[in-house]
């Protein structure tokens, strides 16, 4: 047994889980676990399996779902255990709490209340992904899952493209190579992406490349497993007028005014404002690329 129950001062403690290795936890962790009054978790079965992975009895024990869908009912709960004297472990699926997941809110009422909140650090897929991916790291952008839909998905990216920092994004394996695809229209062919896979698991993997290597790789044999996205900053590229007027007809095909500029403006590192006005001259003029 590696644990050890203490007695916990009231409050929230958000407590960092394996993002695939069950031994990827801290021992403060297993000890907050062991001896919390009450477990909040995203998945109440994957708490109980991990629990039981490293000894910690179960039975007996009190677990509150708490998920994407869960209202304020179960918030009310947690907080009012936690203004009662009680200590209240949280958990969510794997890696830390409040990173893409629904833990913030509960966080902002239990502040709000005045309840007491604490911080285990241990594994996320965040920083995993980002000490192995080879990208900078001195200036980052968490962006979590974008958007599922092609048309959200492209203006979310275009909204990214200027931004001087590694973009880190969560994704569906089965929708990685659609990203790569919108990616190679709003942020050009040649930007360096790194594709991160099942990490801390047996079949960990990172790939690298540009956007469209990757692009093409993924085309038919889309990765398993979970998925970290990252996106190195864009390298300034100014263009002339011409090209872009070029990059704008092309976009201008199959998006809107607004989203083409944005794309195009991110792809080839030229202020949006003017990027726009090019690209509404290009409509006032019929020169839009929907035909001759």
């Amino acid at each position: 047994m590696i644990f050890r129950q203490t007695e916990l001062a009231p409050g929230l403690y958000l407590v960092a889980t394996p993002i695939g290795n069950a031994r990827d936890i801290t021992l403060r962790a297993l000890d907050v676990l062991a001896s919390a009054d009450l477990i909040a978790a995203e998945d109440t079965r994957t708490a109980r399996k991990l629990m039981e992975i490293h000894g910690i009895p179960v039975k007996g024990r009190r677990f509150l779902a708490y998920h994407d869908h869960s209202g304020a009912g179960a918030r009310n709960r947690v907080v009012a255990a936690v203004l009662a004297g009680q200590s209240v472990a949280y958990l969510s699926e794997a890696g830390t709490p409040l990173l893409a997941d629904p833990g913030y809110r509960l966080v902002a009422e239990m502040r709000a209340a005045g309840g007491a909140v604490t911080a285990l650090p241990g594994a996320s897929a965040l920083l995993a992904a980002l000490a192995v991916a080879g990208l900078p790291t001195d200036r980052v952008h968490f962006s979590g899952f974008l958007p599922a839909a092609q048309g959200a998905r492209r203006t979310a990216l275009a909204g990214l493209a200027d931004i001087e920092a590694t973009l880190v994004l969560y994704e569906s394996p089965k929708r990685v190579h659609e990203l790569l695809i919108d990616l190679c229209e709003t942020h050009g062919t040649e930007r360096p992406v790194a594709i991160c896979r099942e990490l801390t698991k047996k079949f960990e993997e990172v790939v690298q490349g540009t956007a469209a290597d990757l692009r093409d790789r993924f085309a038919d044999r889309p990765p398993k497993g979970e998925v970290v996205v990252l996106i190195d900053r864009a390298a300034p590229r100014a263009g002339d007028d011409s090209a872009v007027k070029a990059a704008l007809r092309e976009a201008l095909a199959h998006m809107r005014i607004r989203d083409a500029a944005d794309a195009v403006a991110g792809a080839l590192g030229r202020p949006r404002r003017d990027v726009y006005q090019l690209a509404l001259g290009l409509k006032e003029n019929g020169d839009d690329g929907d035909g001759d």
